[in-house]
């Protein structure tokens, strides 16, 4: 089974889209592992987006994740990271397909309401780096025998 972490950004918070945007990955079938709300940390945020420092847009990213607080999940499936991709949709919510998470609630690109683990190393790596081990539980869900074969 794979794992992505899932980050409802502040825009999402602020917009009062979590029960929404948390609906979209259960009607898809992955399983939540884990969950809190979180205000990030300077600190934390600099870490998580490291990849992107010495760009343009890297403080104001930083300021934008910090700004209020985000939901963080762990989902758990299998091709976890391709379906939570999937079900948030393109980057640029302009590109994003109807039915999308950034498709149906998004407008902008610096304000795309989520943000998922593009790789398996990736979804492994955030989240160790958002979750303690005794944060994540394992479970059997009974329904599971309807979404997985």
């Amino acid at each position: 089974m794979e794992r992505t972490l899932i980050i409802i950004k502040p825009d999402g918070v602020e917009r009062n889209l979590i029960g929404p945007i948390i609906t979209r990955f259960e009607q898809r079938g992955l399983k939540i592992i884990g969950m809190k709300l979180v205000r990030v940390s300077d600190e934390l945020a600099r870490k998580h987006y490291a990849i992107h420092e010495g760009k343009p847009f890297f403080e104001p990213l930083i300021a934008y994740i910090t700004s209020a607080p985000v939901v963080v999940m762990a989902l758990e499936g299998p091709q976890a990271i391709q379906a939570a991709r999937n079900t948030i949709g393109a980057t640029k919510p302009v590109e994003a397909a109807p039915g999308s998470i950034r498709g149906d609630f998004g407008m902008m690109v610096g304000r795309n309401l989520v943000h998922g683990s593009d790789s398996v190393e990736n979804g492994e790596a955030e989240i160790a780096l958002w979750f303690a081990e005794s944060e994540l539980v394992s479970y059997e869900r009974v329904l599971d025998r309807w979404i997985l074969e």
